[in-house]
C-alpha cells in the first residue's frame, strides 16, 4: 500500500508542470513561425513575380490612359478634363532625383539648419552659449568628486560611477541646475538595493509570457499578410499561380490593345 509521503513524493513538483507548459509552449511557436516565414516567402515571391511580369503592362496602361486624357483635355478645354489629366500624368511622372536633392539636407529629424536658412534666407542661428550658475558649478565640482570613478574598489561600482558622471557631464554641459539638484539627491540616497533574483517558477511563468506575447505579435503579421491584396491573389491559384500571372497578363494585353487604338482613334481626329 503505497503511503501519503510516498504519493507525494511521486506527484510532479510545480515547476516540472511549468517546464513541460514551457517546453510544449515553445515547440507550438517554432512551427506557428515556420508557418508564418514560409507564408511570407511564398507571398513575396508572387509579389515579385508579379510586380516583374505585370508591372510594365500597368505602366503602359498609366501612361495611355494619362496620355488619352491629354488629348482629350487639349480638346475640350474643360477644366474637369484637364485636372484629370493632370492628376493622371502625375501617377505616371516619377519625383527626379529626390535622394539626390535630400542627400545632406535632412536627417531623421528633418531638414538641417543650414537647409532651412538657404530655403527661408534667414540666417543660421550660432549655438547658444551655455553660461552655468554658480550653484550649477558648486554641484558639478562635488559631484564630480564625490562620483569620481578612481574612487571605486570594484569594477561593478566603478561602472556606475561611470554611467552616473556621464549624466553629470551632460547636465552641466546644459547648465541645468535642477537636474544638477536631483542628481545630487539621487547620489545622497546611495546606489538602489540589489534586486532579488527571480524565483525558478517565475522565470517560467515570465518564459511563457513571452512565449504567449510572442506569438500574438506573429498573428498579426500572419493576418496581414493574409488580407494583402497579393495574398488574396495568390489564394485564387495556389497549386499554380504562374497560370493565374498569365491570366492576369492576357487581359492587361488586351486593355492595352484597346487603350492603344483609343488613343490612334482621338490622334486620327485632329
Amino acid at each position: 500500500m503505497t503511503t501519503p509521503e510516498a504519493e507525494q513524493s511521486q506527484a510532479p513538483r510545480p515547476e516540472e508542470r511549468l517546464e513541460r507548459a514551457v517546453r510544449a509552449a515553445e515547440q507550438a511557436l517554432i512551427e506557428f513561425e515556420i508557418a508564418v516565414e514560409t507564408f511570407r516567402v511564398e507571398v513575396e515571391n508572387f509579389s515579385r513575380l508579379h510586380e516583374q511580369k505585370l508591372g510594365p503592362m500597368y505602366s503602359r496602361l498609366e501612361e495611355l490612359d494619362a496620355r488619352i486624357a491629354e488629348v482629350k483635355a487639349a480638346r475640350t478645354g474643360d477644366p474637369e478634363d484637364i485636372r484629370l489629366a493632370e492628376e493622371l500624368r502625375e501617377r505616371v511622372m516619377p519625383i527626379p532625383g529626390v535622394e539626390e536633392l535630400l542627400h545632406g539636407w535632412m536627417d531623421g529629424h528633418g531638414l538641417f539648419p543650414e537647409a532651412t536658412s538657404m530655403l527661408t534666407e534667414q540666417e543660421v542661428r550660432p549655438p547658444q552659449r551655455v553660461r552655468p550658475s554658480e550653484e550649477a558649478r558648486r554641484f558639478y565640482r562635488e559631484l564630480a568628486r564625490k562620483a569620481h570613478p578612481d574612487l571605486a574598489q570594484e569594477e561593478g561600482e566603478r561602472q556606475r560611477r561611470e554611467e552616473f558622471l556621464t549624466r553629470v557631464n551632460a547636465a552641466y554641459a546644459r547648465g541645468d541646475e535642477a537636474l544638477l539638484r536631483e542628481l545630487a539627491e539621487e547620489w545622497a540616497a546611495g546606489p538602489a538595493p540589489a534586486e532579488r533574483p527571480p524565483s525558478r517558477s517565475e522565470e517560467l511563468y515570465a518564459r511563457l509570457e513571452w512565449l504567449a506575447e510572442r506569438k500574438e505579435l506573429l498573428t498579426l503579421v500572419a493576418r496581414e499578410l493574409e488580407n494583402s491584396a497579393i495574398a488574396s491573389m495568390l489564394r485564387l491559384a495556389p497549386e499554380d499561380p504562374d497560370s493565374l500571372l498569365e491570366e492576369i497578363a492576357e487581359k492587361l494585353r488586351a486593355d492595352v490593345i484597346e487603350r492603344e487604338a483609343q488613343l490612334a482613334g482621338l490622334l486620327a481626329q485632329e
